[in-house]
């Protein structure tokens, strides 16, 4: 019989580490977390106003709950309190000063406590899980988006055979503006789908994420891979039935931005770098010149109008009137706006609903939080578009080995940085709900780890190696 050497030269066999059940369940909490976030129109369409609400202090007070113990007991320096977003923590402390001089004290501080619970969940998901996990996790979430929208529209398609009101309420007799259903029932008569979120641009937007998330997975070799195909598809589909012009642009300057990032990756000299640099800033200030010459006929071509579907005549021109009474540090913190306050109720109105953010990231925290509050955000997603853009192109190094491969996990932060930028310019979601988890998350992501597969953690989840003790 064989048996093993009285002088063996290597360790015994020995199974690979397994997650617990605790992190099992944090990364569940994760994926759920993420999936309400980004969802969080359809959580207000089924449960009512008061539901969203409850819902939305049931995770914060969650991720309190999970968060102060796991750090408290965590050895020292585990987490990376050097490492945190300091630009996007200095403007969330500005909007919490901003209730000293705000103009709508109610609604200030009600959403600077969701503005801080969703940063406090950011944090929570960057510290305990891996960089994978993190884009399984968000993959699993866009998938739980993506199935329901799905399924709903084929409910409503089929069984329903008309269109759905929010929280299930009984269509009235009479017309009444497609601007207030949930779903319209356009699945086969070829209109523009909403999907679970109720608005065809959100659906447009998280379609888009989706696909970058699961092209990565497919990239970097992931299980099922059949399977992940089969989800972008879908995405695909929702992406073109959703008719988003502000989704296709974000497609568009995602596309450019993938390409560059590749082509960074094969230049082996600092020279063939500096010479792809000068060709796309170049290349790229001509294209968004040619843009603006000729927006009116591509707005056109989108279905869109030159003011961009009355964003520059209803909103905009009333926002910055608002902004320029205090142009310095703002009329007070509030993302999104509380449509029953009364400083925003009847305010701005469209097709009969009250409007609830600028349809513009820079004008909303100018009139929020002035130049100081546009300076702040501005240097945080400064910040997170340059770190995440060499975190996509440098080649991974440590020690002195030079040659290790891309990982494509690490082109994900940089395209979702861009999308929220080009969004940001028709729409205020970057900095507030799931724009602000994106931000606060990736931002102290990269800088806490900024290697994908490196460190204890990495390791022990995605390699099974023994996590080697401290002292």
């Amino acid at each position: 019989m064989a048996q093993y050497t009285k002088h063996p030269v290597a360790p015994l066999p020995a199974p690979p580490e397994r997650e617990s059940t605790g992190h099992l369940l944090l990364r569940g909490y994760a994926i759920l977390a993420l999936f309400t976030t980004f969802a969080h129109s359809a959580v207000f369409n089924l449960l009512g106003e008061i539901g969203a609400a409850i819902v939305l202090g049931v995770f914060i007070l969650a991720t309190v709950v999970i968060g102060v113990p796991m750090i408290s007991r965590s050895r020292p320096h585990a987490f990376a309190w050097r490492r945190l977003p300091w630009s996007a923590m200095a403007y969330a402390v500005f909007a919490l000063l901003s209730i000293a001089w705000s103009q709508w004290r109610v609604p200030t501080l009600l959403t600077w406590v969701l503005l801080a619970g969703i940063a406090a969940t950011a944090l929570l998901i960057a510290h305990t899980l891996t960089w994978r996990e993190i884009v399984r996790a968000l993959a699993s979430a866009f998938k739980w988006v993506l199935g329901l929208s799905l399924a709903l529209e084929l409910w409503v398609a089929i069984v329903l055979r008309g269109p759905l009101l929010p929280n299930f309420v009984t269509v009235p007799d009479g017309p009444l503006d497609p601007q207030w259903y949930w779903v319209r029932d356009n699945l086969f008569d070829g209109g523009r789908l909403q999907g679970i979120v109720g608005n065809a641009n959100l659906l447009g937007l998280l379609s888009l994420f989706a696909l970058i998330t699961f092209g990565v997975l497919f990239a970097a070799r992931a299980r099922w891979r059949t399977t992940l195909a089969l989800w972008m598809l879908l995405a695909a589909y929702f992406l073109v039935r959703a008719a988003s012009a502000t989704a296709y642009a974000c497609a568009a300057a995602a596309a450019v931005v993938l390409v560059v990032a590749l082509l960074m990756r094969r230049a082996s000299t600092p020279g063939a770098r500096t010479r792809l640099y000068g060709l796309f800033l170049g290349g790229g200030a001509l294209v968004v010149l040619a843009a603006w010459l000729l927006r009116e006929p591509i707005l056109a071509l989108l279905g869109r109008d030159a003011d961009l579907t009355g964003r520059s005549d209803k909103i905009w021109t009333k926002v910055l009137e608002r902004a320029a009474e205090h142009p310095i540090v703002g009329n007070g913190f509030s993302s999104p706006w509380v449509p029953t306050d009364p400083a925003f109720a009847g305010w701005i109105e469209d097709h009969g609903i009250t409007v609830f953010h600028a349809h513009n990231m820079w004008l909303d925290v100018l009139m929020q939080l002035g130049a100081v509050g546009v300076v702040l955000m501005g240097v945080a997603y400064l910040s997170l578009l340059w770190r995440s853009w060499f975190f996509a192109v440098d080649r991974p190094r440590w020690y002195l080995a030079s040659d290790r491969p891309y990982s494509p996990l690490t082109l994900l932060p940089s395209l979702f940085t861009v999308v929220l930028l080009v969004q940001g310019l028709s729409e205020s979601t970057p900095i507030m709900l799931w724009g602000w988890m994106l931000l606060v998350l990736l931002s102290f992501k990269i800088k806490a780890v900024p290697l994908v597969g490196v460190g204890e953690r990495e390791r022990v989840i995605e390699h099974g190696e023994r996590a080697r003790r401290l002292p």
